[in-house]
């Protein structure tokens, strides 16, 4: 049964046009706006994920308490954001998309105002938890357009709200940068509150209801177990390089993670109505889908860290080009421009030749990407090309996931398994946080009186980077091509 929205915004109808009162340039228009306020608060909610960390180093001194405790700070953010997507996905497609990214949107502006009002770590914490539960907003956006453009500018569609998965970070690295340069610290979190409430009114004015829901009653258990084995699995691999890898404190959170994820994955199976439905996830489609992210996300982050600490590393070094903050996120900023504009592209290249090509092609210059760092990286320019390219790669990769998972699911679970796909995502940075730090920390030299990475612990991880994008081309070429009725099982 379909519900008429309450706004003149026409829906995608189920035979590919749009319904709604008003000609096509009506129709434009309306699908215009709705895609800019998805992409705008995509933007915001990634944002939240860089926003620290031109002062993190000042953070101790700022907030007066030790190094490991602000960690949680950017720790907090990471575990939110990871628990809370998939539930925010299951729960927008229960309860309405719309619905429950608005939540998550005021829930980002509380976070950022609580910020901008703290003065101590343990209100910094509990701000940035809030804040990074917006993460979910990304792919409930994406769902929504599924329910709202019409085939022919789906793929772009997803595109370009995918690519606010790293254009914030890349165009949010720079500006947090100049605000913490020529301002009081607190100024970032009244931006970012500023950019919530914005995106709030966006979504409220501009964004259309959807009458499609799945129905069933929230799985209690399963969000509870999903949480605390997400918890204990990330907490453990975010902070396993500071306590140690052998630390009671690590391995204990990580053995009962993943204890807690398989006792929820048996009881998964066995609800009536599960937070994730394991079963679809278990299609051959799907999860290699979200084996593919695991390695994109891995690839994405691997360059974060590298590159941004080749540029900012003192030349005494021997392997840095000693640029400022800012200087050294304008050099960066770049690689989020390029994955705005491979939107078009990827929807081109979608409709032509399929998901499945795009997020090979993603992956194969991403791995070109790699190779071209292993080689040019004593420059600040020859950093800045690379990073281009790496933003093309992500761009490609990062369109073609959310529209292969669309593929391989009902229309009813798009919320969730979006959510799922990006959790993936999520994971894969994640591994990538801990294996290179790990790897650079075990590199540090003394050169020129500085002490800082080698430059072989910085090959070494690129090199990484690039066997991951290259599993994730390998992956991708055995994902079947979806069948005509496959997300309607």
């Amino acid at each position: 049964m379909t519900q008429t929205p309450t706004r003149d915004i026409p829906l995608a109808s189920a035979d590919g046009g749009t319904r709604g009162v008003g000609g096509d340039s009506a129709r434009r228009r309306g699908s215009r706006a709705i895609l800019a306020v998805l992409a705008f608060a995509g933007l915001g909610a990634s944002f939240m994920q860089t926003i620290l960390v031109p002062i993190q180093g000042e953070l101790p001194e700022l907030l007066n308490t030790t190094r490991d405790n602000t960690a949680w700070a950017i720790t907090a953010t990471l575990v939110a954001a990871a628990v809370c997507t998939p539930v925010a996905g299951r729960l927008g497609d229960m309860f309405g998309k719309r619905r429950v990214a608005m939540a998550l949107l005021l829930l980002q502006a509380v976070g950022a105002v609580l910020a901008a009002l703290s003065n101590d770590v343990v209100t910094l914490v509990v701000a940035r938890a809030l804040q990074g539960m917006a993460a979910g907003v990304i792919p409930l956006g994406i769902a929504i357009l599924r329910d709202v453009l019409p085939p022919r500018r789906l793929g772009s569609g997803i595109a370009l709200v995918s690519a606010t998965l790293g254009v914030g970070g890349a165009l949010g690295l720079p500006l947090s940068a100049v605000v913490a340069e020529h301002l009081d610290w607190h100024a970032l979190f009244w931006v970012a509150a500023v950019i919530a409430l914005l995106a709030f009114v966006g979504y409220a004015v501009f964004v259309p209801s959807s009458a499609l829901r799945t129905p069933g009653r929230v799985d209690f258990v399963g969000v509870v177990g999903l949480s605390l084995g997400l918890v204990g699995v990330l907490v453990a691999v975010s902070r396993g390089g500071e306590w140690g890898w052998g630390d009671a404190r690590t391995l204990t959170l990580l053995a009962g993670g993943v204890v807690v994820l398989s006792i929820w994955g048996v009881i998964e199976l066995r609800v009536q109505d599960p937070l994730v439905d394991l079963r679809v996830s278990a299609r051959r489609p799907v999860l290699l889908t979200n084996l593919a992210s695991v390695a994109m996300g891995f690839a994405l982050f691997a360059s974060s860290v590298v590159l941004p600490q080749l540029l900012v590393l003192p030349r005494a070094t021997g392997i840095g080009l000693g640029l400022t903050l800012t200087v050294a996120a304008l050099v960066l900023a770049p690689s989020g421009l390029a994955m705005m504009a491979m939107s078009p592209v990827a929807g081109k290249v979608e409709q032509r030749w399929g998901a499945k090509v795009l997020l090979i092609i993603g992956a194969a210059v991403l791995a070109l990407a790699y190779g071209l760092a292993l080689v040019f990286h004593a420059e600040a320019w020859q950093i800045l090309v690379v990073n281009v390219v790496l933003g093309v790669g992500v761009g490609l990769g990062y369109a073609a996931m959310p529209a292969l998972i669309m593929q391989a699911v009902p229309g009813r679970e798009t919320g969730a398994a979006n959510g799922l796909n990006a959790l993936m995502r999520s994971l894969g940075t994640s591994i990538a946080s801990a294996v290179a730090g790990a790897v650079l920390a075990l590199s540090v030299t003394t050169a020129g009186g500085v002490a800082g990475p080698s430059e072989g612990g910085f090959l070494l991880t690129l090199t990484l980077g690039l066997g991951a994008a290259v599993v994730c081309v390998v992956v991708a070429t055995f994902i079947p091509r979806p069948q005509a009725d496959q997300a309607d099982q």
